[in-house]
């Protein structure tokens, strides 16, 4: 039989975990004993609440209660509560708003331990390695707490040291978790869709990634790579020479935490500024690298004296292929467009619902639901209403939250509430659009720019007031030029591949037997203070240089 070695063991392993603690089944036992006993006095609570008829009343207690059990329970149910923060289709809205307020932070362990386990990781004395470190750590978390230290040839730097036997302690209560699954999984009244095993396994693998302190150190390196075109994003480096499976030692970031306005303004830094930074690094993220970082809360980023945005903890990452990002910009569209059935296909395809779900039940419940989420302005939209409009939705039909998707879901919206603590009027697509204007006319692959173009049409026909809200919007921030844009959407429209596009536009000024002058009037209107007459002969005369004679022969084609 495999015997399961806690100092070797990287990845997850439930299969391995299982064989280790049925041969010692007292461990299990008396950890089990203490979590059922934790959780007895709540579900007692909840039970009395149903007898009494007073559940409403006293559901933001029985909330509360929960979210500090979790947190007694130490590391691995306090990370269980933030990953089900982001899973509206396991727990519902109102225990989700607790939820989210967990706390990642627990009290320090000894320095003298943390001392000792640096040392034996590194092979050398504290002392021959940093000319000075702090006696204290000065920040704790659930699965490892920083010190602030300098090295011999002067560096500061930050060292991040992992709770002591954390492999074991995480591992039993994945064991006894998958246990339950298996047990309690049928009988609960959530609508999961697959088997509640794979959602404890899912969660194991990427906490099995997180407290591995040499893949967070590549996945640091992997993520500066991305960015190291980008001037307003920093990321701290590695020292590999004093980093180890247990401690990482990384470039010290003096920075103020975003939730800090008090501090951020006090530095003279614009919030705006920061807020168009973070959203703009998410977007690249997600749309150019598709790696992407899963767990940007308030602990994780940082604003720099000199505006830029520092990220940090890279241990919670993903990666999200190009297949995956053409469905979801698929769902989008049909999310604007209000395509309910072909939006419900799209749930299918991106997981969220299985391939054997009859979806014509589901698609009046999306359009009940999503109906109202797109209002008469575009700038209405953001992550924070989808999310809490389809808690409730998730928690009524079958439906599941890939893991992937969990992870972009908690990254979108906490990245929004972010601006939104920085900003209580930010509207996150008053950043996207220009950034995406430029994505999609400079650097998208065709297949997802005609995807997105969709989004002006609706049952074939052209959305006047769509446009005009995209460059409303697109203007509205003040480091956009149309020009450079309008430049590069003339040189599509030109081209062989915008040939759908401008046979559309054309007709889209003679639709319904009449010609759209006083669109075009308003749309001239809205962008006539950016077209001076000298600056769009040279926009016009760039996009000319471009037109090739392939460009030629597919204008003539209309």
């Amino acid at each position: 039989m495999r015997q399961y070695q806690f100092t070797q063991a990287r990845r997850y392993d439930p299969q391995a975990i299982a064989q280790h603690y049925r041969n010692r089944p007292w461990k299990a036992i008396w950890r089990a004993i203490t979590v059922i006993w934790s959780f007895g006095g709540f579900v007692i609570g909840m039970l009395w609440d149903s007898w009494q008829h007073e559940v409403a009343a006293h559901q933001p207690e029985r909330a509360t209660h929960l979210r500090q059990i979790l947190t007694r329970l130490g590391p691995t149910f306090i990370k269980v509560g933030q990953a089900l923060s982001t899973r509206p289709d396991l727990i519902r809205k109102d225990f989700l708003i607790e939820l989210i307020k967990l706390q990642d932070q627990l009290p320090p362990f000894e320095s003298a331990l943390a001392f000792k386990i640096i040392e034996a990781e590194l092979d050398r004395k504290i002392s021959e390695t940093y000319s000075e470190i702090s006696p204290e750590p000065v920040a704790a978390a659930s699965l490892g707490q920083v010190y602030k230290a300098r090295l011999m040839t002067g560096e500061e730097v930050a060292i991040k040291v992992q709770r002591p036997n954390l492999l074991p302690i995480l591992s039993l209560d994945l064991y006894l978790m998958r246990w339950a699954a298996g047990w309690i999984g049928p009988l609960l009244p959530l609508n999961l869709g697959h088997d509640l095993c794979l959602i404890v396994d899912e969660f194991g693998i990427k906490l099995f990634e997180e407290i591995d302190y040499i893949n967070e150190g590549r996945n640091a390196e992997k993520f500066a790579t991305n960015f190291a075109d980008d001037p307003t994003v920093k990321v701290p480096s590695i020292y590999w020479r004093y980093t180890a499976k247990c401690v990482l030692t990384l470039e010290w970031i003096d920075g103020i935490k975003l939730t800090d306005i008090d501090r951020v303004k006090a530095a003279g830094l614009d919030t705006d500024t920061l807020i168009e930074v973070g959203v703009r690094s998410g977007l690249r993220q997600l749309l150019e690298h598709g790696f992407f970082h899963a767990d940007p809360h308030p602990g994780n980023l940082f604003a720099l004296a000199d505006g830029r945005m520092a990220y940090i903890d890279f241990g919670m990452m993903d990666q999200m292929e190009e297949p995956i990002k053409e469905n979801l910009v698929d769902s989008v569209v049909h999310l604007i467009n209000k395509d309910y059935v072909e939006l419900a296909k799209d749930f299918v395809k991106l997981g969220f619902l299985t391939p054997d779900t009859d979806i014509m039940p589901i698609v009046p419940a999306l359009e009940s639901v999503l109906g109202n989420i797109i209002g008469e302005k575009v700038g209405d939209f953001n992550f924070k209403t989808i999310t809490d409009q389809f808690s409730g939705l998730m928690y009524d039909y079958p439906f599941r939250v890939p893991a992937k998707f969990a992870l972009i879901i908690r990254s979108l919206v906490t990245e929004e509430g972010l601006a939104l603590t920085l900003n209580p009027n930010f509207k996150i697509v008053e950043v996207a659009y220009p950034y995406v204007a430029r994505r999609l006319l400079n650097g998208e692959s065709p297949a997802l720019r005609r995807r997105l173009i969709e989004v002006l049409f609706r049952d074939g026909k052209f959305q006047w007031n769509r446009l005009e809200d995209m460059i409303a919007i697109a203007r509205s921030d003040r480091s956009f030029d149309l020009l450079p844009t309008a430049q590069l959407g003339l040189q599509f429209l030109l081209s062989e591949e915008g040939s759908f596009l401008r046979r559309q536009l054309m007709l889209a000024l003679i639709e319904d037997d009449r010609i759209h002058t006083a669109e075009v009037g308003s749309l001239w209107n809205l962008v006539k203070e950016d077209l001076q007459p000298a600056r769009l002969f040279n926009v016009a005369l760039g996009a000319l240089a471009e037109f090739s004679t392939a460009g030629t022969a597919a204008l003539t084609k209309l």
